[in-house]
């Protein structure tokens, strides 16, 4: 015979110290658990609750891109989660709000070299006089 037999060593009960064993497996459990939730559930739940937050705030005139790259801009914004996005100059086209991925707003002005030297804290006027 090729295979020996196997015997089962006799248990009589639970051996001692196999509760801690079932405790620290589900600790590993419930900490891997709390790691996954941390670095891929709640990132996603967030992301999910910004662009929920962008599509509604979608309004006639902002300047939108859709999942399939077309940009247009909102002519009409319609009640059963649709928007009517004008690509070209008399060419309309019906959009599922959902497919949003970006919104321009109409008053997000251009930034110029003044704003941009304001904001580094360079004043660009040249107003100001020296006291000797």
């Amino acid at each position: 015979m090729l295979f020996s037999t196997a015997y089962a060593a006799g248990s009589a009960g639970a051996a001692p110290g196999s509760g801690d064993a079932f405790m620290m497996q589900m600790l590993l459990i419930g900490v891997l658990f709390l790691i996954f939730w941390m670095l891929v559930i709640r990132p996603n739940q967030k992301k999910m609750a910004d662009h929920k937050a962008m599509v509604e705030s979608v309004r006639r005139g902002d300047k939108v891109v859709t999942a399939g790259g077309l940009i247009g801009t909102v002519t009409k914004v319609m009640d059963d989660d649709e928007v009517q996005v004008e690509i070209a100059e008399k060419v309309r086209v019906n959009v599922v709000q959902s497919t949003l991925t970006h919104v321009y707003v109409k008053g997000e002005p251009a930034k110029d070299k003044k704003d941009t030297a304001k904001e580094a804290g360079k004043d660009t006027s040249k107003d100001e006089k020296k006291d000797d």
